[in-house]
């Protein structure tokens, strides 16, 4: 699957979710891990782990291994490394905190 259309499958799944305020950056040309962040929020720690969890069954299911997951025990931050596409679902007070959609759209950056 292509990185384009990786993206568009991880905002279809985790809008089944019900993800709220997300957000797609392009960082191919800022990054040379991955082309697209998806940043979402969670309305609670297992809101977030629930959007996070599905998305790594629905990309199994799609024939995708997750290449790494982390922040599962605590839930306010979890990330999902796809390859081409990295998700970002945080709880709404972390998501503020780290501010990740300024970090990377920064020019200064």
């Amino acid at each position: 699957m292509q990185s384009t259309e990786l993206k568009d499958f991880v905002v279809d799944k985790i809008d089944d979710l019900k993800a709220k305020d997300v957000v797609v950056l392009d960082v191919a040309n800022q990054s040379h891990i991955t082309d697209f962040m998806v940043i979402c929020s969670g309305t609670s720690k297992t809101h977030v782990r629930a959007i996070a969890e599905n998305m790594i069954v629905e990309a199994k299911t799609a024939g995708m291994q997750p290449l790494g997951v982390e922040g599962r025990d605590s839930s306010e931050w979890v990330l999902v490394d796809l390859g081409g596409v990295i998700l970002h679902v945080m709880q709404q007070a972390t998501r503020e905190f780290y501010d990740l959609e300024k970090l990377w759209t920064d020019s200064d950056a």
